[in-house]
């Protein structure tokens, strides 16, 4: 463990990384002697190898039971900054490497990134964009703007909405959102669906979304805002969240974006992610390319750090494996939709061809018991087992 602790020493480290080495050591010292009773025989020859063998000694090999509960918070930062390093790392590659080189990372991992549920979610985000959000139903309207409910029946939305930049946290923005609808649209509708988009179309929409907060006791910040730029032109605009906007600066050399940033955003960011190689190199030579292509700049996204346990944390995947809860005495569900929102989902599921003209017939019982809360798969099969 001590040459492991040590080898970064005799790496050529630029000054980022050696800063985050050292920031490193400090979290490593006071629980040092944890750490040396944990035999290592793996010594990565670069950075990024040593932070990723490092973090699963600090995740998978150190042993808790003798750890006090005064060190568990030092683990748990040690963790932290680890993951921090790895994702600035890989994200630091963006700036020099090719096309094939970025296309072949995320090739290799497609199953930690769960990438073909994120896939999923772009396709189906595809589908809305020429729909006002003042139109949408509620889930529909979450699902782009980035937040995940129980609402969002996995028959339909067979994905974690909260992709590429959750906005969970961000309570005075969906109330907005949810209150004030066609001023977001008015927003949007400055950024153009095809063609290029200028800085004036930015900041027609900046104005814009800024204005949708007027008379409103909440601040808009900047995370929500690229939410929805990003699903509106995946192929312009880059999703930043708070937790990972550290390792994004850094990675790009330059200062930390606040959260009212709006002008710096579209330098430091958009225009510093058009202008890498890879970004104009992007060309489909295979089916998972095609799909890159059209979403080019959400790519960086992908290179933050990922690992086994990243596909069973979707919100997806999470809600497909709880446990089904029993109704109450009087017939509620714990989740309950609104008709509009009801009718709509049974409508998409009611379109499949497989679905015999007798079930469709049952089309408002159906909308019924959705309504309530009970899965639209869920409901139809039941309908298939009394009607046959």
């Amino acid at each position: 463990m001590k040459k492991l602790l040590i080898s970064p020493s005799n790496m050529a480290l630029g000054e980022q990384e050696s800063q985050i080495y050292q920031n490193i050591l400090k979290q490593s010292t006071e629980i040092s002697l944890n750490l040396m009773a944990v035999k290592v025989e793996n010594h990565p020859d670069d950075f990024l190898g040593w932070c990723y063998e490092l973090l699963d000694v600090a995740k998978n090999r150190i042993n808790f039971d003798l750890l006090d509960d005064h060190q568990l918070p030092t683990v748990k930062k040690l963790q932290d900054l680890l993951i921090s390093a790895i994702s600035f790392l890989q994200v630091k590659t963006l700036r020099i490497a090719p096309w094939p080189v970025i296309s072949e990372f995320i090739a290799d991992r497609q199953e930690i990134l769960a990438l073909e549920e994120q896939f999923k979610l772009m396709d189906y985000i595809a589908t809305l964009r020429e729909t006002t959000l003042q139109e949408m139903i509620v889930e529909d309207r979450l699902a782009l703007a980035g937040k995940h409910t129980a609402k969002h029946d996995v028959s339909v939305y067979q994905f974690d909405t909260e992709w590429f930049g959750s906005t969970k946290s961000a309570k005075g923005f969906h109330q907005q959102l949810a209150d004030l609808p066609a001023l977001f649209d008015q927003a949007l509708a400055h950024i153009p669906l095809e063609g290029p988009v200028t800085e004036a179309h930015y900041q027609a929409f900046m104005i814009a979304y800024l204005g949708a907060f007027n008379g409103s006791d909440e601040k808009p910040t900047l995370a929500p805002a690229t939410r929805l730029l990003a699903m509106r032109r995946p192929d312009v605009f880059t999703p930043i969240s708070n937790n990972r906007l550290d390792a994004l600066c850094q990675a790009f050399g330059i200062a930390r974006l606040n959260n009212r940033d709006f002008e710096r955003y579209w330098v430091d960011i958009v225009q510093t992610i058009a202008k890498m190689p890879w970004f104009a190199m992007a060309t489909e030579t295979n089916e998972l390319e095609g799909h890159l292509v059209k979403i080019k700049a959400l790519i960086p996204t992908f290179f933050y750090y990922a690992d086994k346990d990243t596909p069973t944390s979707s919100n997806y995947y999470k809600l497909l494996h709880k446990p089904k809860r029993a109704s109450t005495s009087s017939g509620s569900r714990t989740v309950k939709r609104s008709k509009e929102s009801a009718a709509t989902l049974v409508d998409r599921a009611l379109n499949d061809e497989a679905i015999p003209e007798h079930i469709k017939a049952k089309r408002d019982s159906i909308i019924s018991e959705v309504e309530k809360g009970r899965s639209v798969d869920e409901t139809i099969q039941l309908m298939r087992t009394i009607f046959g």
